[in-house]
């Protein structure tokens, strides 16, 4: 019999009874709940939870409808997300930086895991990429953040995007974008965090003189590149290599290590558990 798996998320100001309003709602419409996480932030409420139905009980518009319904009552907002039947489908953040999106796009959705569905840009750089490769490409200006994930979501949610990868996408997304996509949003750091977050990493390690570099792939958290790791590569360095060198290898690296994250989180060998990752 087939099965259906749902994640609900809602998120809004912390109060009484949201946890078992929604519990109850989801019983009633004969769910099964796997699993919930929830966590209170400076008065913001955000809950996490994976539901599942047989196929007898399952009715995607009606638990669409009373979700919403239920979230409105209690002053919130629900995103609910169906699993999809054939490859997941992803969306994809861009700046300017080319070799993780062409990466990407290089592989056939077969090779990757998944397929590619939708380009977003807080530059216009990369659309002649996109369209190179038949793909809806949306320059989002990020003056204010605010406005500008909303336009973000209200694209994926047009192309049904199942989970994003930030390709050297150089902006940092707000909690209440990341709550909405928990465990959903991979993204590529040129460092082996913890080491060397933020901005100019492979500057930083040069500067220090380390003798290898490397690059990480994380889930995306509210705390900027702390997020659970993925995979990793290393890169040894060569004596008296210069940082142009460096950045160039390593730039390699950061295509490869986002394929293997993307094989990883399609294929469902992923767990996450209190902040890491297994496999």
């Amino acid at each position: 019999m087939a099965r259906h798996v749902a994640t609900v998320t809602l998120i809004g100001i912390d109060k009484a009874g949201v946890i078992a309003r929604i519990t109850q709602l989801l019983f009633q419409l004969g769910a099964n709940i796997e699993a919930m996480e929830e966590a209170v932030t400076r008065g913001q409420f955000s809950m996490t939870l994976q539901a599942s139905w047989s196929g007898k009980k399952f009715d995607s518009t009606e638990i669409q409808k009373r979700v919403r319904e239920a979230a409105r009552d209690l002053n919130m907002d629900a995103k609910i997300h169906f699993a999809p039947v054939g490859p997941q489908r992803l969306g994809i953040l861009v700046t300017r930086e080319p070799h993780v999106l062409e990466g990407l796009l290089a592989k056939s959705p077969a090779a990757l895991g998944a397929r590619p569905v939708v380009v977003m840009g807080n530059r216009p750089d990369l659309a002649p990429i996109a369209k190179r490769h038949n793909l809806p490409f949306y320059h989002v200006p990020w003056q204010n953040r605010a406005p500008a994930e909303e336009q973000v979501l209200k694209f994926a949610e047009k192309h049904e995007v199942d989970f994003f990868v930030l390709a050297r996408f150089m902006k940092i997304l707000s909690p209440n974008f990341v709550w909405r996509w928990k465990n959903k949003i991979i993204n590529i750091h040129p460092s082996l965090l913890p080491a060397f977050p933020g901005a100019n990493a492979y500057r930083q390690a040069y500067e220090r003189g380390v003798k290898v570099v490397g690059v990480t792939c994380h889930f995306v958290t509210p705390n900027l590149d702390e997020g659970p790791i993925i995979a990793q590569e290393v890169l040894k360095l060569r004596s008296n290599e210069p940082l142009a060198s460096i950045v160039k290898r390593g730039q390699v690296l950061e295509t490869k290590c986002v394929l293997r994250a993307v094989r990883a989180y399609v294929t469902k060998r992923l767990d996450v558990h209190w902040g890491r990752v297994y496999s």
